[in-house]
This record gives structure tokens, sequence and C-alpha cells, in this order.
């Protein structure tokens, strides 16, 4: 049977499950092989290969292609309903971010699925030491069903004082369970067949026709990022400035990249963004949130490598606030985001920056998006 996705009102890519490959999707292509038809838009391509997976990475040459929207799901009903209106905007990937404790973003994502059509829905990320990874393995194979090739699906550590309370783990060896967890993960989505007794994890399994899920990882420090850049299909940063990105994030996932003998996956940096003009009080929205992080010591410490040291009492300098946010008017938002996609950041994932009028606050920097 031949689907559409005009039939959920887009009309823009043609799917016949009857030909998909390991459930991903099949696109109209136009005589240039490297151009992916959508509709009456044009989007130029090149690709890179996975030497590990052998998986084919697109990177999109317009802006808007390379600017997800992420958000923290209060409530299930109206996380989907963002997660429309950011395929509407043009958005490339729906990040849900997932504190240890809060709504289960996979399975936001599997019902996000029946109302959208094109954009990548990823998570941003999923608390991996809350299950098994072959039960969010099977979580990941009943998304792909339903959204073929459009999951990215982001794991990480979260936080100590988090899970250790919450769930009551050991927390000695965050970065070594992650690289287990992302092998077992990774092993299963991509070649079906898993046979590990590690340090934490037990995995014999065999899945048919693997989907080849890409997994990230959410990366603060240089090591992380270096873990990133070996084993993952990318690396997730949260409020982190450019400079540090630049600086020390990337050429870490280069360095684990070249370890493997594989292409350095895409740094994904999120960034504040908020379409209002008054910068004092986009600084003090941003610093509310931010407290949270500037009690947590790992944070701190980044934050001064990045040259944005915490004052006495964690108090959080303007000078970081501006480096973690884009604000004002159009034109400003718009260079703010390209000056950091053109400074060797591969793709941004946008935090609106909270308002008493959230909807309205989205509203304004999707229309930014959208004439990107």
């Amino acid at each position: 049977m031949c689907m559409t996705v005009g039939e959920c009102g887009l009309g823009l890519v043609q799917v016949d499950r009857r030909l998909t490959s390991h459930r991903q999707f099949v696109a109209s292509f136009s005589s240039n092989p490297h151009a992916l038809v959508l509709g009456a838009r044009t989007i130029q391509t090149t690709t890179r290969r996975d030497s590990h997976s052998g998986r084919r990475w697109k990177t999109m040459a317009r802006i808007q292609d390379r600017i997800g929207f992420g958000f923290r799901p209060a409530d299930s009903l109206p996380a989907i309903d963002k997660i429309v209106r950011a395929e509407e905007a043009g958005f490339s990937t729906a990040w849900t971010v997932m504190p240890a404790l809060n709504r289960d973003t996979p399975t936001i994502l599997a019902a996000a699925a029946m109302r959208t059509g094109v954009i990548k829905l990823g998570t941003s990320i999923v608390p991996a030491f809350t299950r098994h990874p072959l039960a969010l393995a099977t979580q990941a194979l009943a998304i792909e069903d339903l959204a073929p090739g459009r999951l990215r699906l982001g794991i990480g550590t979260s936080h100590q004082r988090t899970m250790i309370a919450a769930f009551g783990f050991e927390f000695s060896k965050p970065l070594t369970q992650l690289r287990e967890y992302l092998t077992v993960l990774r092993t299963a989505l991509h070649d079906g067949t898993v046979d590990i007794s590690g340090e934490f994890y037990t995995a014999h399994a065999a899945f048919q026709n693997p989907p080849g899920t890409p997994v990230l990882i959410s990366a603060l420090r240089e090591h992380a990022f270096e873990l990133a850049g070996d084993l993952s299909a990318g690396g997730i940063s949260w409020i982190t400035p450019a400079s540090y990105l630049t600086s020390v994030s990337k050429p870490a996932m280069g360095r684990g990249a070249k370890r493997a003998n594989r292409p350095v996956p895409p740094l994904i940096a999120h960034v504040f963004v908020s379409a209002r003009k008054d910068r004092d009080q986009v600084r003090s929205a941003v610093r509310a949130t931010l407290k949270y992080y500037a009690e947590a010591p790992f944070y701190q410490k980044m934050f001064a490598a990045s040259g944005f040291p915490l004052g006495g009492d964690n108090a959080i300098p303007d000078d970081l606030l501006d480096a973690i946010t884009v604000s004002g008017s159009r034109s400003e938002i718009a260079e703010g985001l390209q000056s950091r996609l053109e400074s060797g950041i591969d793709e941004l994932l946008i935090d609106v920056v909270p308002g008493d009028d959230q909807t309205a606050e989205e509203d304004a920097v999707f229309e930014v998006v959208k004439s990107l």
C-alpha cells in the first residue's frame, strides 16, 4: 500500500512500505542524485558514510535543515501539538528533553509519529540507566515501525544527584557505563544480534531487520565528546558556550572518530532563543532556568573552562548568558544562528526562552525559523 504524507495534511513525501529497506523512507529524487525533492522544495545534500555501520548521513545545505526545536514535555497531549507545530514551521528535528522523572518521551514520540510525516523525532535525552538497553531498543523498534527512518535516539547519563536520589543507582563510573550501554543499544539496532556480557549489562538477543537507528549521546566535557566521536551518531551539548564547543568539544569528537577510523559525527549545540528585544528581560529568564545547573559541580567546571566562571554564591554572569542565548530582532536571531553554524557546529537545538505565554514565545521564534 502506498501511503502519502499528504494524508497528514503535508503532501511532501511519498512512501511505499513494500519498497522500504529496513523500514527506511523511500523518497523521490530529482535528476541530481544529491537533491532530495520535497514537493516543490529541493534541498541540496552531501553524503557521508559511517565506516562502523555503513549508514549514510545526509548533510543539508539550508540553514533551516540544520535547526531543531527542543522542549521538556510537561504534559503529553500539548507535547504532541508542539511537535506538529514544529514540523509546520520547518524544523528538521523535534527534540524532547526528558529529566529522569518526567514524562516518558519515547512514548510521546510514538504518538507524535501518527500526526507528523517528515520531521525527525529526537530524544535529548533519554536517561539511559533508567532502563536496560534492550528495553530501549524495543521502544525504538516500535517507533521505527510508526515513523520509518525518523527517529534520532539520544541517550545520556542524566545527573548524579537526580539518579541516585530517585533510583538508588550506583553512579561511580557513569561514562564507562554509558559506553557499555551505547555498545549494547547500537549493536542491537544496527547489527540485530547482540551477545555481550559486560561490567554493567548482559545482553543476548537477536532482532530481525534492525532499522539502523542513529544513537546519539549527550556530552558535557572532553571525554564524553571523545566517546561521541568514537561510537555514537552525534554529540548533543547542553547550555555550553559555542566557543567551548568549537575549541574543545569538536576536536575531542575528531580524536574519537579518528581512533575508530570513521567520519566525525554531527555536533549538535543547544542554544536558548528568544524573539524578545529586551535583553535584560531575556537574561533574567535564562538565569532562572540556569539556577539548577549552576549548583552542579560538573557544570561549574565546564563554565569555568569555557571562560565564564560563576561568581560568588554561584552567581551567573551576564556574559555567560549572552554566550548561550540568541535574542532580538529577526535579523539578529538569524545572524546569531548563522554564526554558530559557520563556526563549526553542525546543528542547533533551539530552546525557546520561557515566558508568560510560552506558545506566543514559540510562535515568534518559529516565524523566524520559517524565514531562514
